[in-house]
């Protein structure tokens, strides 16, 4: 690779965009990583590993512009529970435009699995509006990933305080599979998206690694945290309480649910998915609570 190659990455202090920064500087990609927080420790990671750290706001477009400058691609995720879904539509579309007028040669979008189905979740239809976007500019060549639920959500405060208690507490039927990726393979995939940029061209590709109901989740995540986990369906009424966007997912996903090809995906990419048994081996998992 050489600086023809250069890859902008958004939210590269995150997740998704951590993951790939990553993926590619190991692939020889010269990275250019946009954070809203330069001096953080996990922008100061990427710098020792070779990145460009830019200070950069989805919100704000001449940060924008100043690090699309001489990018040949992008990586481009927003987060809907940080931004909200109309905000971080907003994001999406903008950064869509300012990387169509910077030039940018190859995009590599981070959507949500199923986006194109017509859910009626918010912020499954909000990406499916930027992704419409993306296929309508005229941007040279793109590629749209899909990934489903995040395993490293049961680390989140939503699912890890609950966990520590012995409850694995979600909105689903117990005999709804639920497909799932660990964020490191979204890593994985954003690289060969970008090293295969010619043969992926246009593709739409939704990304899993695993799949199973909550009981069995529950079990395997008990056998890490070393206590006993067991599941408990959350009312649904009580989910609506908290947030309608989240509701609905978790009806639809009793409805109808994701429907990734892994085994597919896996043999064209040639990227091993990551069981949740596999994944739950690489987490410091905190002691479990006195009311456990």
């Amino acid at each position: 690779m050489n600086a023809k190659n250069l890859v902008l990455v958004t939210g590269a202090t995150g997740r998704q965009g951590g993951a790939t920064a990553r993926e590619l500087l190991d692939a020889g990609f010269p990275v250019r990583a946009m954070t809203r927080h330069p001096e953080s420790p996990a922008a100061r990671e990427l710098a020792t590993l070779g990145a460009e750290v830019v200070s950069g706001d989805l919100d704000d477009a001449a940060s924008i512009e100043r690090a699309l400058k001489g990018a040949w691609g992008l990586f481009s995720v927003q987060n809907t529970w940080e931004a909200g879904v109309e905000k971080e539509e907003e994001q999406g579309l903008r950064l869509t435009e300012l990387a169509h007028k910077a030039g940018i040669q190859h995009l590599v979008y981070s959507s949500v699995a199923s986006a194109q189905r017509q859910t009626g979740i918010p912020h499954f239809e909000n990406k499916h509006r930027i992704e419409n976007r993306i296929r309508s500019i005229g941007l040279p060549s793109h590629v749209i990933l899909r990934p489903v639920f995040f395993m490293e959500n049961f680390l989140s405060p939503f699912f890890l305080p609950t966990l520590q208690q012995g409850r694995l507490e979600q909105g689903i039927a117990p005999t709804t599979p639920l497909q799932m990726i660990a964020v490191h393979d979204i890593g994985k995939y954003g690289r060969w998206a970008f090293t295969n940029h010619a043969q992926l061209n246009r593709r739409e590709i939704d990304l899993a690694g695993d799949s199973l109901t909550m009981p069995q989740t529950a079990a395997i995540l008990g056998l890490a945290m070393e206590h006993r986990i067991e599941f408990a369906r959350t009312p649904i009424e009580q989910v609506r309480a908290f947030s309608e966007d989240w509701a609905l997912m978790l009806e639809w996903f009793d409805r109808v649910g994701y429907n990734a090809d892994i085994e597919r995906t896996a043999k064209e990419s040639g990227i091993r998915p990551t069981l949740l048994a596999e994944w739950v081996s690489t987490v410091e998992w905190p002691a479990a609570s006195a009311a456990a």
